[in-house]
């Protein structure tokens, strides 16, 4: 059986509508929760497909939270070796940020869902599946595009929506893992955020995913699945 190692730094945003898929790909799923449990090297070396979640800190925030210093050296080990690698939204910034990039504050946050303009290599490979989809957005934090990733996809508030580096890590700034199912949680757990958001509502948010969650998660596990297939020897670049 495969494995899937994955870093989550808070328990409402799990692997969502890509854990199904994985599952019935035949991963084998083990998370393990930043700044709770042990981060040892072998997190790197051992599992066929890392994975880093999001959560609403910063991706430089090391003095408030020392594990990210782990988490990046985990991330850093794990691109070196070029061994499959995903990241989503806190994971993306941290991917980045492992590359050289610099993380910092976008000009407003970006919350609720909203399509994506994917760039001619976006286009061409597995973020074709978003074309046109709307998918969750729940960040106040960008990057700049590492040196060697390729961009992917970007909105106005955030030029750099998804990139990847080479066909092993591909990196989303938004959310194609989020379902409706569960969603009532991200409500919960980010309630003081909504709530000091302009325009930015529980009820807002509840509708669009009534609205928009199933056909986002749905093209989310297409275009998840079109990447892990390209990882096989042959397969699509």
């Amino acid at each position: 059986m495969k494995s899937v190692s994955i870093i989550r730094h808070v328990h409402f945003e799990d692997l969502g509508a890509f854990a199904p898929l994985l599952r019935r790909l035949g991963y084998e799923i083990s998370y393990l929760d930043a700044g709770v449990d042990e981060l040892p090297d072998d997190v790197a070396d051992r599992a066929d497909l890392m994975v880093v979640l999001g959560g609403p800190i910063g991706a430089y925030e090391d003095d408030l939270y020392p594990f990210l210093h782990e988490e990046l050296r985990l991330i850093q080990r794990r691109l070196a070796k070029g061994a499959p690698l995903l990241g989503i939204c806190l994971g993306a910034q941290l991917i980045a940020r492992a590359l050289g990039a610099k993380v910092y504050p976008g000009p407003a946050k970006e919350i609720g869902w909203k399509t994506l303009d994917l760039t001619d290599a976006g286009r061409q490979g597995p973020l074709a599946c978003l074309e046109d989809v709307a998918v969750l957005h729940w960040h106040g934090d960008t990057f700049d595009l590492p040196v060697g990733a390729t961009r992917l996809a970007s909105t106005p508030l955030c030029p750099n929506q998804a990139f990847s580096v080479g066909r092993q890590v591909l990196a989303f700034q938004f959310h194609p893992e989020a379902a409706e199912s569960g969603f009532e949680r991200w409500l919960i757990g980010h309630a003081c955020e909504i709530a000091a958001t302009p325009g930015v509502s529980v009820q807002g948010l509840r509708a669009q995913a009534r609205a928009l969650a199933a056909n986002g998660a749905r093209q989310g596990q297409l275009c998840f699945e079109a990447w892990l297939a390209g990882l096989s020897p042959g397969g699509p670049v």
